[in-house]
């Protein structure tokens, strides 16, 4: 269960897609569910899922999950028995996720996201962290209380 997601939107000076496409952010301006999936300061690939009309630039990026099956895998390719998927790199190290993936459909195939189950009622709406541009927008998302989120928020967080 996804757990913690940040928004980026085309007039976000923190999106990729604020000075339009380029050929290493082309997938964000696609059609909506498909990944857009970027190294990160040359160390982390991060998992985003494109989420307006194509041709508008907006994704949103998955920063945690909780994880449901699969955590022996998760855990032989992060290395560790704990912080599988707490933060958009370890997410996707326990995942997999690399490159290749940059463009597919991420509602059928090998990697899915799906709405199987109905959202939790305890979202809490938050600034986001980790950026050094757009930090006053508050489009963080995440589960409150969970243990796998990456960052708690701060307690001036406004529930959703």
């Amino acid at each position: 269960m996804v757990v913690e997601t940040e928004a980026y939107r085309p007039e976000d000076p923190a999106c990729h897609a604020y000075k339009g496409p380029t050929m290493r952010n082309r997938n964000i301006f696609g059609p909506p569910g498909i990944a857009y999936v970027y190294l990160s300061y040359g160390t982390h690939n991060l998992l985003n899922v494109v989420c307006e009309p194509e041709g508008v630039g907006s994704a949103v990026l998955i920063r945690a999950l909780r994880p449901a099956a699969g955590a022996a895998l998760m855990e032989r390719r992060r290395g560790r028995p704990r912080d599988l998927c707490n933060g958009p790199g370890r997410l996707t190290q326990a995942l997999g996720v690399d490159l290749t993936l940059d463009g597919q459909d991420i509602t059928s195939g090998s990697l899915t996201i799906s709405d199987r189950e109905s959202p939790p009622e305890d979202i809490v709406e938050t600034t986001r962290i980790g950026i050094s541009r757009g930090t006053e927008l508050p489009w963080r998302y995440l589960v409150e209380g969970d243990e796998h989120v990456s960052v708690p928020p701060k307690p001036t967080s406004g529930r959703r």
